[in-house]
């Protein structure tokens, strides 16, 4: 992992692909990447649209994709948005991937396909029932930031909680950021240490949360308006 260049392209060797259908061949709803971006601006953006092109080519039954223009209130590019169904027909579930998914972070990407088309039931029915009992709830959105990076196998952990989270509950958003790309992201919440996640911006956590704890941080923010810091 440690050779891993972000402007390169992603490695797809033989073992990788025959590894893939164990994660994607029996996905019960198909899912639709969509990406947003432009391939002649810079090799990451060019890469997400090979990635996307390539999974899609990879299992035509399972996964689609679009390619779209940049949006104004996108920060950072490439953004790869994880939806239920077909290019035809798609679902926005609240699942993004900011910056290309290099290293660890395919493997997010495929926690992110997974939790779409399973719509957030690759997390314990106990965590669906306890978030779908908070929003219920709660006076506003929730909004979840993974900051990681492509060396951060944490931050893949934490990305199938919150992409879990997501997928199960409507009023809940995840974005992946990808610091390689984009390290002012982590600048910007003081983040010296990866994984990094902050919930509505007031509530932050250092290290593993796993899925138990993530939905206990979730809570948290639910009930608080100060800022609250928590440390692995």
């Amino acid at each position: 992992m440690n050779d891993l260049n972000p402007y390169e392209p992603i490695p797809f060797d033989e073992e990788t692909w025959r590894q893939m259908p164990d994660f994607l061949s029996n996905l019960p709803e198909p899912v639709c990447l969509h990406v947003w971006g432009d391939e002649t601006t810079g090799a990451a953006e060019r890469e997400a649209a090979r990635l996307a092109g390539l999974l899609a080519e990879h299992f035509p039954d399972k996964l689609s994709y679009r390619l779209l223009p940049r949006r104004i209130n996108y920060p950072y590019y490439p953004v790869i948005g994880i939806m239920a169904g077909t290019v035809e027909s798609s679902t926005d579930l609240g699942l993004r991937v900011i910056g290309l998914p290099i290293g660890f972070q395919m493997t997010s990407l495929i926690a992110a396909i997974q939790a779409a088309s399973f719509r957030g039931q690759t997390l314990e029915p106990r965590s669906r029932l306890k978030l779908h009992r908070l929003m219920t709830h709660a006076a506003e959105d929730i909004g979840i930031e993974v900051l990681t990076s492509a060396e951060d196998e944490a931050g893949a952990v934490v990305a199938k909680a919150a992409f879990g989270a997501a997928a199960a509950t409507e009023r809940i958003r995840t974005f992946l950021i990808v610091t390689d790309y984009f390290p002012e992201a982590a600048q910007r919440y003081s983040a010296a240490y990866l994984p990094h996640t902050v919930i509505n911006k007031r509530v932050h956590f250092n290290g593993v949360l796993e899925e138990h704890e993530l939905v206990r941080q979730i809570e948290r923010a639910v009930k608080r308006e100060r800022p609250v810091t928590g440390e692995s």
